[in-house]
């Protein structure tokens, strides 16, 4: 398999008067189609590399390839047609748009490129609300859903546009411990169907234990990688 992240000599530095380096001389690859975890205590730095892996953020120095292709010199608008087209997003608060229903709130990635969505794309965002066992709540509006419903419809957002990537934030840091085995179970089921390359950001070493890879970030560095 290739790689279809790569991360080489990133440093990440806030401040211009006092300077906090919060990524020191990464250098990380991914591999397309695998399930990876990345753990570490808070302000260890591993939101900032999911941030940057996501091209939400950018390095200080060093060099970001996604899916062959070099990121972080690319324009604002090529960045965000690559995060519509490559990248697929999971949070821990799910962001749905709470006066939208399930259907729609799946539908915004399709809007983002069309303003009305096509017969091919409500076909799609019903396949996947039926993927996650979401398909007779999908009319229901975000805030009638269970906090598993709802990050269930976010996972489903995530892939309306078929990404190559997922990347996750805490995706079960609001959910009992079993929403929690029941979302990371789809998500492997993705990553097998679909064949979806996931990194996912966690502090349940029990969950990270299950991914194919762990990687841990400590004040910025890669302390363990097995």
């Amino acid at each position: 398999m290739d790689d279809i992240i790569r991360l080489e000599n990133i440093d990440k530095i806030y401040g211009k008067d006092i300077k906090t380096q919060v990524l020191n001389n990464i250098n990380l690859s991914f591999k397309e189609g695998s399930f990876n975890s990345i753990i570490g205590s808070s302000g260890s730095g591993k939101s900032t590399l999911l941030n940057i892996m996501g091209t939400l953020d950018q390095p200080t120095t060093g060099e970001l390839y996604m899916n062959g292709k070099r990121t972080d010199n690319m324009k604002k608008n090529e960045l965000a047609e690559l995060r519509n087209d490559t990248l697929g997003f999971i949070f821990q608060f799910h962001y749905l748009l709470p006066e939208f229903t399930a259907l729609e709130n799946v539908l915004i990635p399709n809007h983002i490129k069309f303003s009305k969505p096509s017969k091919e794309a409500l076909e799609r965002a019903n396949e996947l609300l039926d993927l996650v066992g979401l398909q007779k709540v999908k009319h229901n509006l975000a805030t009638n859903m269970s906090g598993g419903q709802q990050q269930r419809t976010a996972i489903a957002r995530a892939l309306m546009n078929t990404p190559k990537i997922i990347l996750a934030d805490e995706p079960t840091g609001n959910l009992d411990s079993e929403s929690t085995e029941n979302i990371y179970n789809l998500m492997r089921q993705i990553n097998e169907r679909f064949k979806t390359t996931f990194v996912i950001i966690t502090h349940d070493r029990e969950i990270a234990k299950k991914a194919d890879r762990v990687v841990e970030i400590k004040d910025g560095r890669i302390v363990l990688d097995m």
